[in-house]
């Protein structure tokens, strides 16, 4: 299958596409480039990682710019993941990303200090994606000084985000407690989320099988059941409409479905409006 390798010019993505040119097959590799435009630099940055993919590695890049200013992260990762798996669909390949250990640490201490719930352990597991640098693909689990000490040995060209030093972003803060953490730690941490990984997938695909095929759920199911398997329920449904919430905008969902008047109207993240009708609602595909 092919491999579509998600790379930005920095340190992570561009080790990545030079372990990954000696561990797979050459012509199953497709660099990816994303130019989010969230900084003056990013057009630079998606222009060398395509270049030194072209030069470095005779691999020919795909290389996507965005349409307009991005105005967050957040609109940012999904514009770039927007543009991976529509690529990867049409080339027939599996997303590889260059998380690592440290990414995954610092995700789920982010999320327990935003309050996460149990799925906070379960960080960097979008499907159609692999992470070759958590999952042994590269003969062990990367963490941040690994990926330092290969690119040093291996002269490995990158760019420096000057974004990665800023106090503004949480996840910048939460790094600079994180980095000095034993290696035993972080392995604990990753052994853990292994197993959330495997209980939410199992999840998963009840939930698959449960799911109405037009969306349509009864307001009586939810009168009787825990929260958090009707949490889980009403995540899924909106996986499935194309859109997602929070925790807490999943709480406030779950409480409109339990006392809201009939023909009363809840708003879901992007100004996704359910109508509760006196005895079901149908989340419509965006």
């Amino acid at each position: 299958m092919n491999k579509l390798l998600a790379i930005s010019g920095g340190i992570d993505s561009m080790t990545m596409l030079d372990l990954a040119s000696k561990t797979y097959e050459r012509d199953e590799l497709i660099p990816a480039v994303f130019d989010h435009k969230m900084r003056e630099s990013s057009s630079e940055d998606a222009r060398f990682a395509a270049n030194s993919a072209i030069t470095e590695y005779d691999l020919e890049p795909l290389l996507c710019f965005a349409k307009k200013q991005l105005k967050s992260e957040e609109e940012a990762r999904e514009s770039r993941y927007g543009f991976l798996f529509q690529a990867a669909y049409l080339e027939s390949a599996e997303i590889y990303t260059a998380h690592h250990l440290d990414d995954l640490v610092e995700s789920v201490a982010i999320n327990l200090l935003r309050g996460t719930g149990p799925r906070g352990l379960a960080v960097l597991n979008r499907h159609g994606i692999r992470r070759p640098f958590l999952e042994g693909d590269f003969g062990k689990v990367f963490d941040r000084r690994d990926i330092l000490k290969y690119a040093a040995k291996n002269d490995i060209h990158f760019r420096l985000d000057q974004s990665n030093a800023s106090d503004e972003y949480l996840r910048n803060r939460v790094r600079k407690k994180t980095f000095d953490l034993p290696r035993a730690t972080k392995m604990k941490l990753y052994r853990l989320w292994k197993k959330q990984k495997e209980i939410f997938g199992e999840i998963d695909d009840i939930l698959e099988e449960i799911i109405p095929e037009d969306l349509t759920f009864e307001r009586s199911w939810f009168d009787n059941l825990d929260e958090p398997v009707a949490l889980e329920l009403l995540r899924a449904g909106l996986e499935r409409a194309g859109t997602s919430a929070t925790r807490p905008q999943l709480r406030d969902f779950l409480q409109a479905i339990k006392t809201y008047a009939p023909g009363k109207f809840f708003n879901l993240p992007g100004d996704h409006l359910v109508k509760l009708n006196r005895d079901d609602f149908q989340l419509e595909v965006c």
